[in-house]
């Protein structure tokens, strides 16, 4: 199957899709268990969960697009195929060791997400040219095999990609005036997300709104608005409040972290419902964006729609002790 292809696979599914899916779990040592092939059963759904945990995808048991994808990037190693700059982005677990191998080198590609995008071809041919390689922005053969003759992939050094990321914070203002926040919802939330806009407006920071049911447009028109934090508003499974931050290839976003960290502790106790805590994740909308993001999940619903100025208070009073936090 195409990594693009439309497909929902669930309990009770058969056929060749089953097979294929069933095939590239058991490569990553994801065992269906005792499931016939091409049958998906029990065994199938729980290898599902295993994976999508272990990703920081959302467990459902589901194998949906996004997890899909993300096993077919999983199924990727540095050398399969060249990897270079293109439109659609080059995804997967190899571009991802690109990455890590770079960075460990002093060579920033920004975070590591597994898309190959334009900080990863500056950061390759930064590489080659300092190797004495063509500058072709092209991991092929001889580069793949240059950056292998370096060793581990970063031999329990800092990446300089998370270095620079808390530069970044480190060197801006501490202040919610002139910021450039992005806020984001999936559908139903407008009012609630409206009422956090408007405490930010009266703060001096500079909102901008996306309501879009798929991650990766809030990605990329928070991008395009050239944001410096992303906090979405979901409504989540069950009660409580939770927050999650981008994590994945052995990084973690060190501002989403924090940030998550300050939301999930201020939400839970201004609105009474139980702490489920942080959690790093590779959501589409977490990976995809080019800031520290973040997703605030609240439940009941009851309470996202009656205590919104609650809920906007919490979120603004803790982006304001986030961008005063020091990061020395």
């Amino acid at each position: 199957m195409s990594p693009d292809r439309e497909i929902h696979l669930e309990l009770g599914d058969e056929g060749d899709a089953v097979t294929d899916v069933q095939r590239r779990l058991a490569e990553l040592d994801f065992s269906p268990g005792v499931d016939p092939e091409g049958d998906f059963r029990e065994g199938t759904r729980a290898a599902v969960e295993a994976f999508q945990y272990r990703r920081g995808l959302r467990v459902d048991g589901v194998c949906g697009r996004q997890t899909w994808s993300a096993l077919v990037e999983a199924g990727r190693r540095l050398g399969d195929r060249f990897l270079y700059r293109r439109s659609p982005m080059l995804r997967g677990d190899d571009v991802a060791e690109l990455q890590q191998r770079l960075s460990a080198l002093g060579f920033d590609t920004g975070r590591v997400d597994g898309i190959f995008g334009d900080l990863t071809s500056a950061a390759l041919g930064e590489f080659q040219r300092n190797a004495g390689l063509p500058v072709d922005g092209i991991a092929g053969a001889a580069t793949v095999a240059e950056l292998l003759r370096f060793g581990s992939l970063h031999g329990g050094s800092e990446l300089v990609s998370a270095v620079r990321d808390r530069e970044r914070l480190r060197q801006a203002p501490r202040t919610l005036a002139g910021r450039r926040v992005s806020l984001g919802e999936e559908g139903g939330l407008g009012s609630t997300v409206g009422a956090v806009r408007r405490l930010f407006v009266n703060q001096g920071a500079l909102v901008t709104t996306h309501h879009h049911p798929e991650g990766s447009i809030q990605a990329s028109e928070a991008n395009a608005a050239e944001a410096e934090v992303f906090i979405g508003i979901r409504l989540g499974s069950e009660p409580g409040c939770s927050a999650s931050y981008y994590s994945g290839y052995r990084y973690a976003s060190p501002g989403g972290r924090r940030l998550a960290e300050l939301l999930h502790v201020a939400l839970a106790t201004t609105l009474g419902l139980p702490d489920c805590g942080s959690r790093g994740m590779s959501l589409s909308l977490l990976r995809e964006t080019r800031m520290p993001a973040v997703i605030c999940e609240i439940s009941p619903a009851s309470v996202m729609v009656e205590r919104a100025p609650v809920i906007a208070r919490a979120i603004v009073d803790s982006l304001a002790e986030w961008v005063d936090t020091a990061w020395d």
